[in-house]
């Protein structure tokens, strides 16, 4: 494919509805949920994508039935000590993105365990965006700029964002038929490229990430400039 986006952010849903339909607990979903992510960055890192961030847990989902939330913060802690150390071997360095108060100390061990030990890994990025919001996030952005006396600029809350340290998304995916965002890097979106899969996240495959790759390759993104203006910088770049 001519282009490649740098950074793919994916809104990983239909867990739930892929174990409903197979009369499974949700948690089954979940766990075959881990799977596709495993093949999904394997994809990624094939097709030369350089950056992926999914969102695994919202700040909303806190929500939903005790066993639901208990049986997803189990199965975080297992994929903490079973995919990082793979994750590592690959080269790929991991992020732990949201807010992480709401956690158990083991658990917050875990993140910054998992961060530590790829902290030097250079071939590819995973962001897990964990008990996070779009709106939470722009909301410490501005309390940490407050905190250190700086003024709320554009730029400054740039800096201050939890995903600062990777460039702003260039495609985001959102699997399983639903046409939103649900508080989803909600800055970072600005100029983003959009993408609905009818596909639910279980069952999202190589063909699936092929479409939303060439469908963002037939894409002009004029960040504001006319078509007129895009093509004639394309032509003196040449």
């Amino acid at each position: 494919m001519s282009q490649i986006p740098l950074h793919v952010a994916i809104v990983m849903d239909g867990n739930g509805r892929w174990a409903k339909q197979r009369y499974l607990p949700r948690i089954a979903g979940h766990k075959k949920g881990v799977d596709a992510l495993r093949h999904c960055v394997k994809l990624c890192v094939d097709r030369g994508v350089r950056v992926l961030t999914v969102f695994a847990f919202s700040s909303e989902n806190w929500s939903r039935p005790a066993d639901e939330v208990s049986g997803l913060l189990e199965l975080l802690g297992m994929a903490l000590q079973r995919e990082v150390p793979k994750l590592h071997r690959d080269n790929i360095r991991v992020h732990l993105v949201g807010d992480r108060t709401a956690f158990s100390d083991s658990l917050q061990r875990g993140f910054e365990e998992a961060e530590a030990l790829t902290a030097g890994n250079t071939s590819f990025t995973l962001n897990v965006c964990f008990n996070y919001g779009g709106r939470w996030d722009m909301a410490q952005a501005a309390q940490r700029l407050v905190a250190q006396g700086l003024p709320i600029t554009e730029t400054n809350l740039q800096g201050a964002m939890s995903l600062a340290h990777v460039p702003d998304p260039d495609l985001i995916i959102r699997t399983g038929g639903e046409t939103r965002l649900s508080n989803f890097v909600l800055w970072q979106a600005a100029y983003a490229e959009l993408f609905f899969s009818d596909a639910l996240w279980p069952d999202f495959a190589a063909a699936d990430l092929d479409a939303a790759l060439t469908d963002f390759a037939q894409r002009q993104r004029r960040f504001g400039q006319t078509s007129e203006q895009v093509q004639n910088a394309s032509s003196a770049s040449r």
